[in-house]
């Protein structure tokens, strides 16, 4: 195990080498100026500022509540209408085609009616993560729901386990294991389109101290504010695969 770790954690590290390396290299080559493309040193220099001033705590702290919040409600509704909806043949044969319209619909497109719907600052951002999480969850359970064993239909059936009952005692554990695929797209769906609503109206969040760098040309805040979101998206990920692991040991 520990040998595993250490494993993970060597082509963790090389890859960081790399990737400094290559950035370091892109800048010598290209000749390109400090206030163009800051070095690595430098966008060091500027996570270290942020971290020491408590700043990025600040915005972390807002964006993590923004997203867990449009995320949650967008999983909560979209697996238990998608178990529903995986159940009524009829009802999705209607349903498919409004939502196949509305599915390929950027979330960022449905901005000026949120903020006229729900104003500025939090609600923008929340409903914007819901509509990009909501679909690959909805999609992913009503697919998951159809392919469920008839095996296990049959077997409730001849135990005469009736509604509601049949939907998380037999349904639901036997098409987690498709629906989690939607939860990791909407991770990431969900996360994009946080920075993206973040950038429109909103006076804090990782996406508002980008925009708020670039403003002041700080590149280096830019830059360190784009790596602690795709750090934060990567462990945002890893918590999904630690909960499916979690709901895989409690239903075996």
């Amino acid at each position: 195990m520990q040998s595993r770790f250490t494993y993970k954690l060597i082509n963790v590290l090389t890859a960081i080498a790399i990737l400094l390396l290559v950035w370091q290299l892109i800048i010598w080559i290209g000749n390109y100026p400090e206030a163009l493309l800051p070095s690595p040193l430098k966008v060091g220099e500027g996570i270290v500022e942020l971290v020491r001033s408590g700043v990025i705590f600040e915005h972390i702290q807002v964006s993590l509540f923004r997203f867990f919040t449009g995320y949650l409600a967008a999983v909560c509704s979209a697996v238990l209408l998608g178990l529903i909806l995986g159940r009524t043949q009829r009802i999705w044969a209607i349903t498919d085609p409004i939502v196949q319209v509305l599915r390929p619909v950027a979330p960022i497109a449905w901005t000026p009616f949120i903020v006229l719907w729900f104003g500025i600052g939090d609600m923008p951002a929340i409903v914007i993560i819901f509509i990009a999480a909501f679909f690959p969850v909805l999609l992913t359970t009503v697919a998951a729901v159809k392919r469920v064993d008839e095996t296990y239909l049959k077997l409730a059936q001849n135990l005469e386990i009736k509604q509601p009952q049949l939907m998380y005692k037999i349904i639901l554990p036997a098409a987690f294991p498709t629906i989690v695929n939607g939860l990791h797209i909407a991770i990431g769906t969900g996360w994009i389109f946080l920075v993206a609503g973040e950038m429109v109206g909103a006076q804090s969040g990782l996406g508002y101290l980008i925009i708020d760098s670039r403003n002041a040309l700080d590149l280096d805040l830019v830059l360190a504010g784009i790596i602690f979101i795709g750090v934060l998206g990567l462990l945002l990920d890893k918590s999904v695969h630690l909960f499916e692991a979690w709901v895989g040991r409690q239903w075996s």
